[in-house]
């Protein structure tokens, strides 16, 4: 199926006084929510959403401080942490999707809809998390690293809390050989690094307030952790996870399928750390499995969890 035969056309939702890009494609069947990871967009997903709108509604939509998604100044009014990005996604299912959704998130993406089936389980039928981020820069895992790390940690809050050394970072980071260079170590198959995908990611990091709002999330040293949210989760979850992540490895993150409401871990040979762009045939198929499967479920025997 074509793009052209399910035009990605960027809409926008006003959303406590902000103005939030998203994508919608697909008329019929239960409704798909595709939430991005760090530095990503709707665009992250170009691949996965022609084929998904074949049976399904899909929506995608920039978190607040990405994509084309307003970038307000850190705490004005919204601090970006999970909390408001979790409320995002939960306001954006009601007055936008309007009905219940499967919610699929990619590295922060799948905290994001973790904590949005948290907020409201009433609007969450079940969480898809691809290579979830298991923020291991939290100080509650501080006492996993290496004693250097955590002896360095004081130092490196005090250099990241430098608003203007951070944004002098971001400038140099933000340049297309050194965003090839760093897409190139985080995915398994280096020939899935385009120059499309490098500007995809380059385009909102041009615009002004993107360096404040990579300042405001990198020094989120608290806030929920996977293994916080998944206990309290009442819709059943499905990981996808790349044995190529090196930001992610699969061996921490295999941990995560010991929690009940986890109904299947997947390795995705070879795949780095966004599977959906990188083997988007593979996840798309997993992806309209387990949801195909999910709402023969729904239908026969209503669930509990929304």
């Amino acid at each position: 199926m074509s793009i052209a035969e399910f035009p990605l056309q960027n809409q926008t939702w006003m959303w406590r006084g902000q103005a939030i890009n998203y994508q919608q494609s697909g008329n019929t069947g239960p409704a798909l929510v595709l939430i991005h990871g760090f530095g990503a967009s709707v665009g992250h997903w170009r691949k996965n959403i022609p084929a998904l709108a074949e049976n399904h509604r899909v929506f995608a939509l920039d978190l607040l401080g990405f994509g084309k998604s307003a970038k307000p100044a850190p705490g004005e009014p919204l601090p970006y942490d999970f909390d408001t990005w979790g409320a995002q996604v939960v306001e954006f299912l009601q007055q936008v999707v309007g009905e219940p959704a499967f919610l699929v998130g990619n590295s922060i993406g799948g905290v994001v809809a973790l904590q949005a089936a948290v907020m409201n389980s009433e609007q969450s039928k079940g969480v898809v998390l691809l290579d979830c981020a298991l923020r291991q820069i939290s100080d509650r895992k501080l006492h996993t690293q290496p004693p250097m790390r955590r002896l360095g940690r004081p130092l490196l809050k005090k250099v990241l809390r430098n608003r203007a050394l951070v944004h002098w970072l971001f400038a140099q980071i933000a340049r297309p050989a050194r965003i090839r260079a760093v897409l190139r170590t985080a995915y398994g198959n280096p020939d899935a690094v385009t120059d499309e995908l490098i500007e995809l990611l380059l385009e909102p990091a041009r615009e002004p307030g993107a360096a404040d709002v990579f300042w405001a999330f990198i020094n989120n040293f608290d806030g929920p952790l996977p293994e916080d949210l998944l206990p309290q989760l009442t819709c059943p979850a499905l990981i996808l996870w790349g044995t190529a992540d090196p930001w992610e490895p699969i061996a921490l993150g295999q941990s995560l399928a010991n929690f009940p409401s986890v109904e299947a871990f997947i390795p995705l040979e070879g795949a780095g750390h966004c599977p959906q762009d990188e083997i988007p045939e593979v996840v798309n198929g997993h992806l309209q499995t387990w949801v195909a499967r999910h709402t023969v479920a729904t239908l026969v025997s209503p669930s509990t969890c929304g």
